[in-house]
């Protein structure tokens, strides 16, 4: 490194940090609820097939691959909560902070049991989560 090169290194350091303003951790448009729901629906599609099927070994696979689906719902819904809603959304939404601790109560549910009805819970949560999100995007 020349000296040159080595002074602007030393001088980026000393210098002052200049703030950053986002709204997301990165910018918008990186988060969308449909990571949940795709793996909401894995969770329930799992659950009918767990169902429909007598094979033990299949029954097996399906439990350890819903818990590992449900985990990644319960994942991607914190995630949006924590790094793409703002007080101001829950100001106007005062729902969001309820429908949360539901959603991903339903998630973490879902890894323990096979009732379709706890699926179509969490699935309604998304939803409603959904709605909301885009709202938000509009303005």
């Amino acid at each position: 490194m020349n000296l040159l090169a080595k002074v602007l290194v030393l001088a980026d350091r000393l210098s002052e940090p200049r703030p950053a303003h986002a709204h997301c951790d990165l910018p918008c448009g990186v988060y969308d609820p449909v990571q949940a729901r795709v793996e909401a629906d894995s969770v329930k599609a799992i659950m009918e097939k767990y169902h429909a099927s007598s094979d033990e070994t299949f029954r097996a696979r399906a439990l350890f691959i819903k818990e590992e689906r449900a985990e990644l719902c319960k994942h991607h819904l914190w995630v949006l909560w924590t790094d793409y809603f703002k007080p101001a959304h829950l100001e106007k939404y005062p729902e969001l902070h309820e429908l949360f601790w539901k959603a991903t109560k339903a998630a973490g549910e879902a890894k323990h049991t096979v009732d379709i009805a706890v699926a179509d819970e969490l699935l309604r949560h998304i939803a409603e989560i959904d709605r909301i999100f885009w709202e938000t995007k509009k303005g």
